[in-house]
């Protein structure tokens, strides 16, 4: 994370996953769990909790010595291959001289650079990460994870993770995505047909596509989204939903440094939690991003991941549940549960009302409809190319860790991280399967079906606001709904019985697929209506001068505190002094 303290070491890191996967593993918790279950009242809430003790105990608890001893193995290879992977310079050679850039800035240029020679050699640039890590320790740390979870009677460390997090196994989940998968492939086959009839066969290629797809409409939105104010808008949104942390303190990491974890997260030092004495325990959440103000495009992705980060921080702040079990981010806490919460409300930034009021220049003008137009016009015929991305993650780790380990080779990996982009995103992806932060980290890995099941969720969700409310963005029963139907049980509930309570209906991907298959047309008269609505609500109502999230907010860089809610008195103080130091640091952008 590039911090100075020592706390924030590899080692630190190994030492205190260790200690804490030691408390869970212990079986002599699970016996007196059990015990206790015998002793108390059927239906009552004590024996919600043992059992959810027994779940989680049941995740962690390995009786094979082998197992044991596999699973410290991995974690020490998973944490030197973090360290290596973390101060790996990435950038790219621009005009014949190397310019270094985060992974996320080599990706933002790929979606935005008008010079296709640049956006090649980004591309390429993040194709450098699959050969740092296939070299440096992934190969061995496959082979030791698939021996670990076949010691304890997995198929293999797939059907491991999601068994263990979701509740089900890899045949059952992969039924789930196939479908999806196959209702989907000849959308994608008709969309990169007319994608290159339109744009030209090269616009397929995999640095060309984002840009082709929606480069200078990007370019055109940049200055209403100026990630100085992304912190205040973001407050503003959830506020005007009625969406509160209840008590909670919250440091908020947003910019991007050299060394800094490749990836935005949202963890939980102290979870939240009903205490045996009926108070409450709020959390303690540490949030980071990689936001570069400087670069176009910035703004809209910053924001959006602070809507996404700050959604999953609203989420597990509001769990009430009478132990922190109920409410921590890690097995048997579904991933598919924890992602749809954090997507259904990023999703807004990209409804046309939700913009009309929030995507709003630092003049003070509201972006213009036919900049929203043209984002349609430009985007929507190829939604379908997000969603083939996003699914090209599973199957390639379920392809992966299907191998042998006599195959198991830094080149076959890289074959066949090449093969499944070609077979399910039709073409190489311009997010190399490879540069996904997610396949290295025990946390993280065999997860991004997580958020495959949470799209489908997010869909069928919106879907339910707009038929009960008619809208989603400033409705103000959005937070009391969600909170109390999905937040409020944590992890005491499956997944896919609190979309089934919410929505009425069973998940499944046809929400996703029928905005797929909305008409241009169709889509452009229903958000031109909702964007005229909402400028006209803009224009009859001041903006609220008080937005209280019931939270304390410290906003650092580092180790730097950049400002705090309880030293300036209020969120709306804290955000000007944030946008004052983004503004003085940054320089404008051309």
């Amino acid at each position: 994370m590039a911090l100075s303290s020592p706390i924030y070491s590899t080692d630190e890191l190994t030492r205190t996953k260790g200690e804490m996967e030691a408390f869970l593993a212990d079986e002599s918790k699970l016996v007196k769990t059990r015990e206790l279950l015998g002793q108390v009242e059927k239906g009552s809430l004590e024996e919600k909790t043992l059992k959810m003790l027994e779940r989680t105990f049941g995740c962690y608890i390995m009786e094979s010595e082998e197992a044991k001893k596999l699973r410290g193995e991995t974690t020490k290879i998973e944490g030197q291959l973090e360290a290596a992977r973390n101060h790996l310079t990435l950038g790219a050679r621009i005009n014949g001289k190397f310019e270094e850039m985060s992974s996320v800035g080599l990706r933002n240029k790929v979606r935005v650079d008008s010079d296709e020679a640049v956006r090649k050699a980004c591309y390429e640039g993040l194709s450098k990460i699959g050969d740092f890590i296939t070299e440096n320790g992934f190969v061995e740390l496959v082979k030791v994870r698939n021996r670990m979870a076949k010691s304890l009677g997995y198929i293999d460390f797939y059907d491991y993770k999601v068994s263990n997090a979701e509740g089900f196994g890899k045949l059952e989940l992969f039924k789930i995505l196939d479908t999806l998968e196959q209702g989907t492939r000849p959308i994608m086959e008709e969309a990169r047909i007319k994608f290159a009839d339109e744009k030209g066969a090269d616009a397929l290629e995999p640095w060309n596509l984002s840009f082709k797809m929606a480069g200078d409409v990007t370019r055109r939105m940049d200055p209403y989204f100026p990630f100085a104010k992304s912190v205040e808008q973001w407050g503003r949104s959830f506020a005007a939903m009625n969406i509160a942390y209840r008590g909670a303190t919250m440091d908020l990491d947003l910019l991007d440094r050299k060394g800094k974890y490749s990836n935005g997260f949202c963890h939980w030092p102290q979870p939240a939690w009903v205490k045996p004495d009926g108070s409450f325990q709020p959390s303690v959440t540490h949030f980071t991003s990689l936001a570069d103000p400087a670069a176009v495009g910035s703004g809209y992705t910053g924001l959006t991941t602070l809507m996404h980060e700050a959604g999953h921080a609203a989420h597990f702040s509001n769990i009430e549940m009478p132990s922190p079990l109920f409410s921590q981010e890690r097995s048997p806490t579904s991933v598919a549960y924890a992602e749809l919460q954090s997507m259904f409300l990023d999703s807004l930034v990209g409804d046309s009302d939700w913009m009309a009021k929030y995507a709003i220049s630092k003049d003070g003008e509201a972006i213009p409809w036919d900049i929203i137009a043209d984002k349609i016009k430009s985007t929507h015929p190829y939604e379908v190319f997000a969603l083939r991305g996003m699914i090209a993650v599973p199957y390639f780790e379920k392809a992966l860790y299907e191998m042998t380990e006599d195959d198991l080779t830094a080149e076959s990996i890289k074959a066949l991280a090449d093969k499944v982009e070609k077979d399910i995103q039709g073409g190489l992806s311009p997010r190399p399967l490879l540069s996904v932060p997610h396949i290295l980290s025990d946390e993280a890995s065999c997860y991004y079906h997580g958020y495959v099941l949470a799209e489908m969720g997010v869909h069928q969700t919106r879907h339910f606001f707009i038929k009960r409310d008619g809208y989603i963005a400033d409705n103000p029963k959005v937070g009391p709904t969600i909170s109390e139907a999905y937040w409020k049980p944590g992890n005491s509930e499956p997944f896919l019985g609190l979309v089934e309570t919410l929505t009425g209906e069973p998940l499944t991907g046809q929400a996703w697929i029928n905005d797929l298959n909305q008409s241009v047309e169709d889509l452009l008269k229903e958000e031109k209506a909702a964007y005229d609505k909402k400028r006209a609500e803009c224009a009859s109502a001041p903006s609220c001068e008080d937005i209280d999230l019931d939270m304390r907010i410290r906003i650092v860089d580092g180790d730097a505190v950049l400002a705090d809610t309880l030293e300036d008195g209020s969120f709306l103080a804290t955000c000007k002094k944030f946008e004052e130091y983004v503004q003085k640091r940054f320089a404008e952008k051309d």
